[in-house]
């Protein structure tokens, strides 16, 4: 079977990881495991929930504009930093240029309940900013032990007060699925593959019904931010498309 991504040149094979390869994912940039994308020629790889990550999202934490995905950091330092986990990312990134909002595409997706077998109950995401709570200025991760930062997303018990951990702690142990639409269903059973289900659907962006596109309503200056950011309009703004 191959694939074509909108970012790479050539047609991907699916493949499967042998025990001990450590190839990377041109997305993630993390080592990628079980069934992924692969062009040999390039070296490019790409996990299951990357290579199908939808072009567009509307997510909670940002809800004026939708994020759109992009192949590269759109800032001149070629990195940005990610507004859910705090970390720098050099890869895919689901942004809006006009806010200079940037998420991981695990970041993205990231499940809204969870379970850790560090703590009895679930732990919710919060995706809020709470730098105005005084509480929040002096936590600590309780599975690190590390500063937990108030700008950034968490997991909080909504049972034990002032119980919250990081992203990256609460997910280490989550593999990441492959992503629901909106009727439900997911590539999974499309494939074949046996990927593992998302605990919950993640928020998702409209698929349309012609050519499985995902379509969103952009306004005129969303549009252009959009061209600008895959680099289809010039310089004064006119489009080359």
């Amino acid at each position: 079977m191959e694939y074509k991504h909108f970012n790479h040149e050539h047609n991907l094979s699916m493949y499967q990881v042998q025990p001990g390869q450590q190839l990377r994912c041109s997305g993630c940039d993390k080592f990628c495991d079980k069934t992924i994308y692969a062009c040999w020629h390039c070296k490019f790889f790409l996990h299951e929930h990357c290579g199908n990550a939808t072009r567009y999202i509307r997510h909670p934490f940002h809800t004026p504009h939708p994020l759109i995905l992009s192949p590269y950091p759109t800032y001149p330092s070629n990195c940005f930093l990610c507004n859910a986990c705090g970390t720098t990312g050099t890869r895919f990134s689901y942004c809006c240029a006009l806010c200079e909002v940037d998420l991981h595409v695990n970041c993205a997706f990231l499940p809204p309940k969870v379970t850790h077998k560090a703590h009895p109950h679930e732990l919710l995401l919060n995706v809020s900013n709470r730098t105005q709570d005084q509480n929040a200025t002096n936590q600590v991760c309780k599975i690190c032990r590390k500063s937990l930062d108030c700008k950034h997303w968490s997991y909080e018990c909504g049972v034990c007060a002032n119980y919250g951990v990081h992203t990256l702690c609460a997910t280490a142990e989550v593999k990441m699925g492959l992503y629901q639409m909106d009727d439900g269903s997911d590539t999974e059973s499309d494939q074949g593959q046996g990927a593992p289900k998302p605990q919950q659907a993640a928020p998702t962006a409209q698929q349309g019904p012609s050519e499985g596109q995902v379509q969103v309503e952009l306004t005129p200056q969303e549009a252009l931010a959009f061209l600008h950011l895959m680099g289809l309009t010039n310089t004064n703004g006119a489009s080359y498309v």
